[in-house]
């Protein structure tokens, strides 16, 4: 079952410290990085169903160095990398919840576990796709993402198995979907050549 979209899961939840840094100072986003994302996010957008334009926007702004990004590859590694640190930061929160929460239902506890499992191989899938990015091997970089999606969408699956029990982890489930499809899109439009000029307003 793939995670659903919607604009109200706002932006991830490890990155509103770099939002509030980001609002905060005089080294903003240049008027050409604002019209390059907005851009690239619109295209995101059109071409994934399950992508939020006002999460893609919100994130990518937010994003520590998004204002050094001057063309869509930039933008790219940029937003794997955002990838990567949402992963590091999901992992320690299901390890704080294992941890903190002695007396949870089996079930749960087995389900975080697994999700757990999932976020460390997940963080090593990210770190191999920005190799792979880099080297400009864009293919296999798509595989990488695309494990990484499947990563988030197998872990809140997994407590949908036993009727009434609620996820702990479904905005973060959420959140990796999103950032994964967000540079999904970003790679296959390299992929396929697409430069910003393409794009539109």
């Amino acid at each position: 079952m793939r995670l659903r979209s919607s604009s109200s899961f706002g932006i991830p939840l490890f990155l509103s410290f770099f939002l509030l840094i980001s609002t905060s100072t005089s080294h903003g986003l240049t008027a050409n990085t604002s019209s390059l994302i907005r851009k690239t996010c619109k295209k995101c957008a059109q071409t994934d169903p399950n992508l939020s334009y006002n999460f893609c926007v919100t994130s990518l702004q937010a994003a520590p160095n998004s204002h050094c990004a001057n063309n869509l590859r930039q933008l790219g590694r940029i937003s794997i990398k955002l990838l990567g640190r949402n992963l590091t930061n999901s992992r320690s929160y299901i390890k704080e919840l294992l941890t903190k929460n002695k007396r949870m239902e089996p079930f749960v506890r087995s389900c975080l576990q697994d999700c757990l499992d999932l976020y460390s191989d997940a963080i090593l899938t990210g770190r191999q796709a920005i190799q792979d990015y880099k080297a400009k091997r864009y293919d296999d970089s798509n595989i990488d993402v695309s494990s990484i999606m499947d990563a988030a969408t197998t872990c809140e699956d997994g407590f949908r198995e036993k009727e009434g029990v609620v996820s702990p982890l479904t905005k973060r489930n959420n959140d990796t979907f999103q950032l994964s499809a967000i540079s999904l899109s970003i790679i296959n439009m390299i992929r396929f050549n697409l430069v910003v000029s393409d794009l539109g307003e």
